[in-house]
């Protein structure tokens, strides 16, 4: 039987962590867990957390490594079969798990993650664009085409390719998913399950290394094509940023 595990990773979170528990509560009936894994937040993150217990089935505050430590610490407190891991500024759509629950009751025991689309909005609440693809072999190898916020991973994952490394700050998640390369049992669900603000560490020059790293890595791919892949991502982040600052929210595909 089926259960999911949602695992959120905090730090001085209080501007945003309600409004992901409030989305939880669009859940109707779905079965399942919420676990909280707290840096030591020094604001009131942890009182919202006091405050929201009924719907929190466990968490813990301590100092980590980073988020991708957070995370190992949420998988090793998971009891679900389905791990999803969402940031405490994403929320989810209402009725989202009833819709992946669905859609897992037509797939095969070996499937190992499960992902959709989301919703990319600027910081006044707009929408940018939709985001999220299919899974496919060697376009991941490339570049992380499919949409991590929401997904769901199976236990069996973690248990067949280990966990994440916490050297890395930002693109611990791409990396794991390149482990298994073309093997990697992978289904996609054309639905909206995730609402995120755009920026943060991912939208940065600096993951730029990070995705080199793991794709020449992890994921076997050329050095010279995965340096000529970040040079042309760089040049577009400096193109999206200018035109950001300008009023115009331009998506420039990869």
């Amino acid at each position: 039987m089926n259960k999911i595990s949602i695992i959120t990773a905090t730090y001085n979170a209080e501007s945003c962590l309600q409004e992901l528990i409030n989305s939880l509560f669009t859940q109707g009936n779905a079965d399942f867990e919420f676990i909280i894994v707290d840096g030591g937040s020094t604001d009131s993150t942890i009182d919202i957390i006091r405050n929201n217990n009924s719907a929190i089935d466990n968490w813990i505050s301590e100092p980590d490594k980073g988020i991708y430590d957070a995370w190992n610490k949420g998988v090793a407190l998971a009891t679900g079969n389905w791990i999803m891991f969402l940031g405490a500024d994403d929320m989810l759509m209402p009725g989202a798990l009833e819709k992946y629950y669905s859609f897992l009751a037509s797939q095969p025991d070996d499937l190992l993650f499960l992902s959709s689309r989301r919703q990319m909005l600027d910081v006044k609440g707009n929408l940018i664009r939709t985001t999220g693809y299919t899974w496919s072999w060697p376009l991941f190898q490339k570049f992380m085409t499919v949409s991590h916020p929401g997904a769901l991973h199976s236990d069996k994952l973690f248990d067949q390719y280990g966990m994440y490394d916490v050297s890395y700050k930002i693109s611990g998640d791409y990396e794991l998913l390149l482990r298994p390369r073309n093997q990697l049992k992978a289904a996609f669900m054309d639905e909206v399950t995730v609402k995120m603000s755009e920026g943060g560490a991912s939208d940065s020059i600096a993951a730029v290394g990070e995705y080199y790293r793991a794709t020449t890595t992890a994921g076997g791919y050329s050095k010279i094509k995965a340096g000529t892949s970040a040079t042309i991502t760089i040049l577009k982040f400096i193109i999206k940023k200018g035109l950001r600052k300008i009023g115009l929210n331009v998506y420039l595909q990869k």
